[in-house]
């Protein structure tokens, strides 16, 4: 018999293996294997003929007292038509298809005592009562002298009914999976890789019986016992991969950069105009810390908007600049890297002013680097970012740029990650000589990728839960289709929070039909996949200046601005010169504007749950309480409708996060997929299995600690290299 890796033609022949392969990609008896059954069914409890119920999934036991067979005559084809009885009722079982193409005609003859399982139907002949039939049922003939017994198995036999797709039906993947079970004695199984310790101390099955038991189990204790084996498995064999890979990153040199007293650090403290939070001190210590470390920092700095995470990481900056380094802050946006330029050189003061009158005595210079500056602007900054006069650096993916050269790069920054790619973040990396420079990644809401390296432990974390003093909370609403009357309360509220000097956000999804899609349009959820376009903000425009919000000073903000008009805009808003702002998701992170106090978000529901936060946080960012207006035409009940009000039940990020990944699974947690596709998880799911994902990191880490290559435990290494393809391999090296 083949080995895991042999090919399915080997051992099902070319047809079948063609079939599988086209439709859900099973190439190897190990695919096949691992292809397990998505849900699990019984044929139930026997039902008498006479209590039967239209629209119900019933098993039958009866006896067959009629066979007839007639030609349709709509269209072409023959039904074959078998009455059963139970002596309290009669029941018409249909089958569909050529004539003699059916067992049925062979097996059921008049007498012939059975089992019949399927959906009850109705139907009307021309003439006659209504009739209730089973159409094409699953049966089994049995004796009358274990009738009872037999009965009872048929109906409680447990049924996989495993992922299928056009053209590849249930039962040709049932009968694959069979073949392969039946010959399981003489398959090259080999060693199993799940070390016999870890077996024995868990109570694991071994790897034959946990195949045969969640393929085709005998009983629930049984089905029971093998996904928690294989569940086991694959977090095992996931975290060995981690625990290898933290294993090599600890092994890289980079060069500390440890606080120092009465440097630039300390003199930023001592002008700041408000206290720390103690949230904010206490994650300042965690990076401090790893900061003065010799290997390179790997933290996520998870903390709602508006949690303070901007200052967190540039108090992290200076102190790397106080170390002789200099760190980047990489943006998604041109308006976001000019907001951070602004906002941090602003903070820093004479610090910021190295080389200028004013200037203080140990300052540094802040740079911007962007794609759409001048030639002059951008050589300046080139050079002072080449010769480390700049301490730190602000830019978009400008900074990714071959061209572009680091002094002595030491901290890297990454405001909202889920705008880069791991290759992104690696360029940036591989700006370091000698060495890897410390990360900070900076989210709001991660990730499902992201939240699902924190819980396997590949990821540190540190969270600001606390909001600032003066923080006003934000109120999400739901504005649905039906209720009218609060689709027309918005603009009236509107035009009253201008009446008192307070101004207002419009979102929609795209900029409309004649300036094209915004850059970073928002995913539409597949049930509203075809519903009308999304609403752009052209289109909006006229029926704000002419009616709804007429007399109100309306500004204009997207991606295909000219980044000079981008920035005026946003000036004049900022200064209070706009009521309102209509603006696509250009203004997702990184705007700050106090005075803010309403968002609508049109077409909400065309917007992933993280935009939806990111959006909301632009308001309530001063003393005034902030309300957010999701408005949608999405029905209730939809699964867009229910991640709306979500959304507006709750403002913690990673309480939304995990609805995202509830939603949209992990993703590849080993490659850069995302959403589901190409998932190596089967059977896990970290919204239930966070405690078997940390028993297993555990072992793992022990098990790589004692054996790093892992040469006593050749199963397992084989196990490993199935996994780690070469793309996903290549990922780890730069995730």
């Amino acid at each position: 018999m083949a080995k895991l890796d042999e090919p399915l033609r080997k051992v099902l022949g070319d047809r079948t293996a063609k079939v599988l392969d086209k439709g859900l990609d099973l190439q190897t008896v190990g695919d096949l294997l691992h292809h397990y059954p998505r849900r699990y069914a019984t044929r139930g409890e026997l039902t008498p003929l006479n209590d039967l119920q239209d629209g119900e999934h019933v098993t039958v036991m009866a006896e067959v007292v009629k066979v007839q067979g007639r030609t349709l005559s709509r269209s072409p084809g023959y039904v074959l038509e078998i009455t059963v009885t139970d002596g309290t009722g009669e029941l018409k079982l249909s089958f569909f298809g050529r004539k003699g193409s059916y067992r049925p005609e062979r097996e059921l003859s008049p007498g012939t005592r059975g089992l019949f399982a399927g959906k009850i139907s109705t139907y009307r002949p021309r003439s006659g009562r209504v009739q209730r039939q089973l159409a094409h049922p699953q049966y089994k003939v049995v004796a009358a002298r274990d009738a009872e017994e037999a009965a009872q198995e048929w109906a409680d036999e447990i049924i996989p009914i495993y992922p299928s797709t056009k053209g590849l039906d249930i039962e040709t993947i049932g009968k694959s999976v069979g073949v392969l079970l039946d010959n399981l004695d003489g398959l090259g199984l080999g060693d199993d890789p799940l070390p016999e310790p870890i077996r024995r101390r868990y109570g694991f099955v071994g790897l034959r019986e946990a195949y045969e038991g969640i393929h085709r189990p005998r009983d629930w204790e049984e089905l029971g016992r093998a996904r928690k084996r294989l569940k086991w498995d694959e977090a095992f064999v996931l975290q060995i991969a981690l625990a290898r890979r933290r294993r090599a990153a600890s092994a890289l040199p980079a060069k500390p950069r440890p606080p120092v007293a009465d440097g630039l650090l300390d003199a930023f403290d001592a002008r700041l105009p408000f206290e720390l939070t103690k949230g904010q001190r206490q994650v300042g210590d965690e990076i401090a810390a790893d900061l003065a470390r010799e290997h390179p920092m790997h933290r996520l700095l998870q903390g709602d908007v508006g949690a303070g995470k901007t200052i967190v990481a540039l108090r992290a900056m200076l102190q790397v600049v106080d170390g002789g380094g200099q760190a980047a802050l990489l943006a998604p946006t041109e308006v976001l890297a000019q907001q951070h330029y602004r906002s941090i050189t602003g903070m820093l003061g004479e610090l910021a002013q190295a080389g200028q009158i004013g200037g203080a005595d140990h300052a540094t210079r802040v740079a911007l680097l962007t794609g759409s500056q001048g030639a002059k602007a951008r050589k300046e900054a080139l050079l002072d970012v080449a010769s480390g006069a700049a301490g730190i650096v602000v830019g978009t993916h400008a900074l990714l740029q071959g061209h572009v050269q680091f002094a002595d790069l030491g901290l890297v920054v990454v405001d909202e990650q889920h705008r880069f790619g791991v290759e992104q973040r690696d360029a940036l990396r591989e700006k370091v000589s000698g060495g890897r420079p410390h990360v900070l990644v900076m989210t709001a809401t991660p990730i499902p990728r992201t939240v699902a390296m924190t819980v396997f432990g590949d990821l540190e974390t540190s969270v600001l839960g606390q909001l600032p003093e003066g923080r006003s909370e934000i109120r999400t609403h739901v504005v649905p289709p039906e209720k009218p009357a609060y689709f027309a309360r918005i603009w009236e509220r509107i035009k009253e929070e201008a009446r008192q000097g307070r101004q207002i956000y419009i979102v929609c999804p795209r900029i409309g039909e004649q300036e094209g899609a915004e850059d970073d349009a928002p995913v539409v959820a597949e049930d509203e996949a075809e519903r009308r376009s999304p609403l752009g903000i052209m289109e909006l425009l006229p029926r704000l200046e002419g009616e709804l919000l007429a007399g109100l000073r309306i500004g204009v903000l997207h991606g295909k601005l000219h980044p000079d008009e981008k920035d005026a805009v946003m000036r004049r808003f900022a200064a209070g010169e706009l009521d309102v702002l209509l603006a696509t998701t250009v203004i997702e992170v990184g705007v700050d504007v106090p005075n803010a106090t309403v968002m609508v978000i049109m077409d909400a529901d065309r917007f992933g749950v993280s935009q939806l936060h990111q959006l909301r946080g632009r308001v309530g960012r001063g003393t005034l309480p902030g309300l957010c207006l999701l408005v949608t035409d999405a029905e209730p009940g939809s699964g867009s409708r229910e991640r709306l009000d979500a959304v507006a039940s709750t403002t913690d990020g990673f309480r939304l996060s995990r609805l995202d990944l509830e939603q949209r699974r992990e993703g590849d947690v080993l490659g850069a997929a995302q959403a589901g596709r190409s998932s190596s998880l089967r059977l896990l799911t970290l919204q239930r299995d966070e405690d078997v994902i940390r028993a297993a990191r555990e072992e793992a880490t022990r098990l790589v600690d004692e054996d790093p290559d892992l040469a006593g435990h050749p199963a397992l290494a084989d196990e490993l290299a199935a996994l780690l393809d070469e793309d996903r391999a290549d990922y780890l090296e730069k995730a």
